[in-house]
Formats: structure tokens, C-alpha cells, sequence
């Protein structure tokens, strides 16, 4: 066991970087899957959900809290990924 960790926890900012990358892995994992089963679906469609991820972004009135941000952020860069790929 790493010295100064506890057995079963994780450092502050390991859980953090943990929770971006199963959430973003997740994501593209979910999209690449509706894109092979979705002819129909475009980027522009993909663009659309992007438009609205972005504005719950700004819309942080109620403050959503940290694991809500990281999980936007990771669905975002997903998102501006797939569509980057799909623009190639």
C-alpha cells in the first residue's frame, strides 16, 4: 500500500481523473455504438446534443457539484471527439 493512503480510498485527485475517464470512456463507447446501429444519426445531429451539453454547462445557477461537472466535462470532450472524427 503507497504510503499515506488509505486501504479502499483513493487520493483527492485520483477519484477525480478516475470519474473523467470512465465517464468519457463511456461516452465514446455509447456513441461509436449508435453511430454502427444509427445510419441516420449525423454529426450535425450529434452537434445538437453538443449545443445543449454546453448550456447546461453555463447553466450552473444551483451549483450541481464536482461529480456533475467532471461527468459534463468528460460527455463534452467525448462529444467534440467523435464529431472531430466524423469531420475528418
Amino acid at each position: 500500500m503507497a504510503k499515506g493512503k488509505i486501504r479502499g480510498f483513493m487520493g483527492s485527485a485520483d477519484w477525480q481523473e478516475t470519474t473523467y475517464t470512465d465517464t468519457y470512456q463511456k461516452e465514446i463507447r455509447g456513441l461509436r455504438r449508435r453511430l454502427a446501429s444509427d445510419p441516420s444519426c449525423t454529426a450535425e445531429d450529434l452537434e445538437g446534443i453538443l449545443k445543449s451539453l454546453y448550456i447546461m454547462d453555463g447553466s450552473d445557477w444551483q451549483g450541481r457539484g464536482e461529480v456533475q461537472s467532471i461527468n459534463l466535462a468528460a460527455a463534452i470532450a467525448a462529444y467534440e471527439e467523435i464529431i472531430g472524427e466524423l469531420r475528418k
